[in-house]
């Protein structure tokens, strides 16, 4: 590695604790260092493998879906599927309600969502859960950004199609990232809200290779390996190129103590989207921020206007 490049991963891995340590980060690492070493190119595509599988596994949140209140769709993408979930009660008296889509991060489940999801049901809005591939119930192993990008494009025209009006989109971490491009691209929505949403993919990389031993030679080919069977590169993925797209207005909600994701993308997607409002919060940390009544409260406001 650069220097500059070492300094960049060192300072992200310091901040980030999303991969922690624990038998199963040992092992990992000690399998993708000795494929780099013996076999160069198994050690790209076992380290692509790993980078594009969530963790922690998606069985571990099989039991933790939004609940018995809430009626569960498969819908197959891709070459895999997508979860949605709609509040059963609202079956027969809500289908006019305008929609509220909402998308959890890398490694999450719809559960997570469900404090918004309940209060933006209160509100008079017609919540809706999606369950993202290779996510708690969602069939697949592996995803990545552009992916999660494309699955909300295709629920919200599904969705479109099926006659109901799309309010807005939350989307939390990684699934913020998605929700920017799928935006840029001309998402069918009124409004945007970015939860904790990190800025760089590329960068993210950097990090990874930290995490686990790789070198630099790896960390490129699989930038590159990801770029290829993505159709985009990972710079297209970022505040810049994404946020001038945007149309929609858009709020943006970040704590300052995040460990996951920096405070300063959030400051990136501010300042690269024409009038979003930022929403700095402390000590909430990454997903803290997804049940706290005040932003509760704030992002209900926010995507309950008209």
């Amino acid at each position: 590695m650069t220097s500059t490049t070492t300094s960049s991963a060192t300072a992200h891995a310091a901040q980030s604790n999303y991969y922690r340590p624990g038998r199963l980060m040992r092992a990992l690492r000690f399998g993708l260092t000795a494929s780099q070493r013996l076999w160069p190119a198994l050690g790209v595509r076992a380290a692509y493998r790993v980078f594009g599988t969530p963790l922690p596994p998606k069985w571990l949140y099989r039991g933790q879906g939004p609940g018995t209140g809430w009626r569960r769709e498969g819908w197959a993408f891709e070459n895999a599927g997508v979860g949605i979930y709609h509040l059963a009660a609202q079956d027969s008296g809500a289908e006019s309600a305008p929609v509220v889509l909402l998308v959890h991060g890398w490694g999450g489940h719809a559960g997570q969502m469900l404090a918004l999801a309940q209060a933006a049901a209160h509100a008079g809005l017609r919540p809706v859960l999606l369950e993202l591939p290779a996510h708690g119930r969602s069939a697949g192993t592996m995803s990545n950004s552009p992916q999660f990008a494309r699955a909300i494009a295709y629920v919200v025209a599904r969705l479109a199609a099926d006659g109901h009006a799309l309010r807005a989109v939350l989307a939390h971490s990684l699934g913020a990232n998605g929700l920017a491009l799928a935006a840029a691209q001309g998402l069918g929505a009124e409004r945007l809200v970015l939860l904790a949403p990190p800025a760089s993919p590329r960068e993210y990389t950097r990090y990874f290779a930290h995490t686990f031993g790789l070198s630099e030679a790896t960390r490129l080919a699989m930038q590159r390996l990801f770029e290829a069977r993505e159709g985009i590169l990972m710079a297209q993925l970022e505040p810049a190129a994404v946020g001038p797209r945007i149309a929609q207005p858009t709020l943006i909600v970040h704590d300052r103590d995040d460990r996951v994701n920096r405070f300063a993308d959030a400051e990136a997607y501010r300042d690269a989207i024409e009038g979003a409002q930022l929403v700095a919060t402390q000590g909430l940390g990454h997903r803290r921020i997804l049940k706290e009544e005040d932003v509760v409260r704030e992002v209900v406001r926010f995507v309950a206007q008209p």
